[in-house]
């Protein structure tokens, strides 16, 4: 997949290695954006010229939560990459707010895996 990319957002550098090694795995032509937080996502997202493939989300995070990065994400139309949140959060009441969002088209708990990846394209 030449020039493509997905945006990671996560605060936790061991799921962010994970979640490129992932990526690289699946295809290494794909480039892995990361963000830390919500803040730094939509400053990445505010000057991409070609929106990312994807956009996978973290719940908890420092600064700006994947909550209040969605509401923000919509509401400014940041882009039209689909969100996938990315979480190790298994609850129905957090899932379910979760795919409220028309953003995000799919809840997946870390890790994530190649078979996850796949599954999307």
């Amino acid at each position: 997949m030449e020039n493509s990319s997905v945006l990671i957002v996560e605060d936790s550098e061991v799921d962010q290695f994970i979640a490129k090694y992932m990526f690289n795995k699946f295809d290494e032509n794909i480039e892995v954006l990361q963000a830390f937080d919500g803040v730094e996502a939509i400053d990445i997202l505010k000057n991409l010229k070609v929106p990312p493939l994807f956009i996978f989300l973290d719940i908890n995070m420092p600064r700006m939560n994947g909550h209040e990065f969605l509401k923000e994400y919509e509401l400014n139309q940041l882009s039209t990459a689909p969100v996938i949140m990315l979480t190790s959060s298994c609850q129905p009441e957090e899932k379910e707010k979760c795919l409220e969002y028309k953003s995000v088209k799919k809840y997946l708990t870390k890790p994530l895996e190649v078979e996850d990846i796949a599954a999307l394209f």
